[in-house]
């Protein structure tokens, strides 16, 4: 059976607090495409071998046993999304992750669904 609400609003501040979370439909837009960036196996991946340091394509494709091809399509998206960042040597690319922000939240997704 499902419960009914009588009443339209039954606790309004509660309705005023949580329409006050809710960010802007650009926000939420950029929030939900930088989720399926991060919905595909293979670009957690890569994040999560790059957790150990920076690698170039060719590293990676040999870590994720991946060609290189394959790498730098993912790392092309993960770049977008500000995930991954790279630095040239001589012709050389490396990338690395993005700041401390891309660890913390792939450490706490692990941690949560370990619960």
């Amino acid at each position: 059976m499902i419960a009914q609400c009588s009443e339209r609003v039954v606790h309004p501040d509660a309705v005023r607090a949580g329409k006050a979370r809710i960010p802007a439909d650009e926000e939420l837009e950029g929030m939900g495409v930088f989720f399926k960036v991060l919905g595909d196996p293979t670009r957690l991946k890569i994040l999560h071998a790059l957790l150990a340091g920076e690698l170039c394509v060719c590293d990676l494709g040999e870590t994720l046993a991946m060609s290189v091809s394959a790498v730098s399509h993912q790392l092309a998206v993960l770049k977008r999304a500000r995930l991954v960042r790279h630095r040239r040597d001589g012709k050389v690319i490396y990338y690395a992750i993005n700041d401390d922000h891309v660890g913390s939240l792939l450490d706490s997704t692990r941690t949560h669904l370990a619960e």
